[in-house]
């Protein structure tokens, strides 16, 4: 981007993001790389969840909403159409939900989204391995999951239970996926979800379960998320811009930095890269904003 270069980096001000703790390291890894070229700019992302993360949105407080689920067109999108705020939803990586034991769980491998129901869903009874599976051992099933501010919870109850939000409650619930993944790796019976790029981090101590939704057992992978084979668990991920934010120059010179770096940008952050067809998808959304 010419823009952004000349001068040597001669833009200054602030860029203000909030929403998703899914999303914030990606948002996190673009303001690293773009202040390489822009060491004038002060780009803040937030992490109040997509919900928390839409309200400031709507109401003028930030720039940009993280979101790891689109925005909810009964709620969420008629509080920034009053305030007359006007965005676009642009993708900019993509996301496998994934399921994970302790690596010392060796009877299972492959769940199907029905048992992923039985054992998630409001009111369960299943507290043993055996209770979903006769062939499973009698060993107690500790879960732990995110909370109910997350986009993650919200994506996760609403593909698997039928209902967002939707989900028992007797769970060891967490904001901070590192508590997940050392409440699972740290218990035999354990089993949690979050996003793949936890997962990755945390491939010595967990096994991911490959899920089978109707088509065979699939395991989460980038190839998988961006073919959509991985279903119903992969998703993308997403920034709101608002119109009026395009207009300072420095919000301009970070958005269009982040379309054109995306796939470096996902990679840094352990995210899948958007399929050509996204990045179309997020380079027209983006010049209708502008117009």
């Amino acid at each position: 981007n010419a823009n952004a270069s000349e001068g040597g980096g001669s833009l200054s001000g602030a860029v203000k993001a909030d929403g998703s703790s899914t999303v914030a390291p990606l948002t996190t890894a673009a303001a690293e790389l773009f202040k390489e070229e822009q060491p004038g700019v002060n780009v803040t992302v937030g992490t109040s969840g997509t919900g928390g993360g839409f309200e400031k949105f709507c109401a003028g407080e930030t720039d940009i909403s993280d979101a790891s689920r689109p925005i909810d067109d009964a709620d969420e999108a008629p509080l920034c159409e009053e305030a007359g705020i006007e965005y676009a939803e642009i993708p900019v990586a993509n996301d496998a939900l994934t399921v994970v034991v302790s690596t010392e769980n060796d009877w299972v491998d492959c769940l199907t989204t029905e048992q992923l129901k039985a054992i998630w869903e409001p009111g369960s009874k299943v507290s043993s391995w055996k209770d979903l599976d006769p062939g499973f051992p009698d060993e107690e099933l500790e879960l732990f999951g995110p909370g109910t501010d997350s986009g993650t919870f919200d994506y996760f109850t609403d593909v698997i239970n039928g209902e967002e939000g939707a989900s028992r409650e007797d769970y060891s619930p967490s904001e901070d996926d590192n508590v997940i993944v050392q409440g699972v790796s740290g218990s035999s019976g354990g089993l949690g979800y979050f996003g793949y790029t936890y997962f990755e981090e945390n491939s010595d101590t967990l096994k991911a379960l490959e899920i089978d939704s109707g088509d065979g057992c699939v395991a989460p992978s980038a190839e998988t998320a961006q073919d959509g084979s991985y279903t119903p668990l992969s998703r993308p991920l997403f920034i709101y811009p608002a119109k009026a934010s395009v207009e300072k120059p420095q919000v301009k010179a970070f958005l269009e930095f982040y379309l054109e770096n995306d796939a470096d940008i996902a990679e840094a952050a352990q995210f899948i890269p958007l399929n050509d067809e996204q990045k179309s998808e997020a380079q027209s959304a983006y010049d209708s904003l502008v117009g």
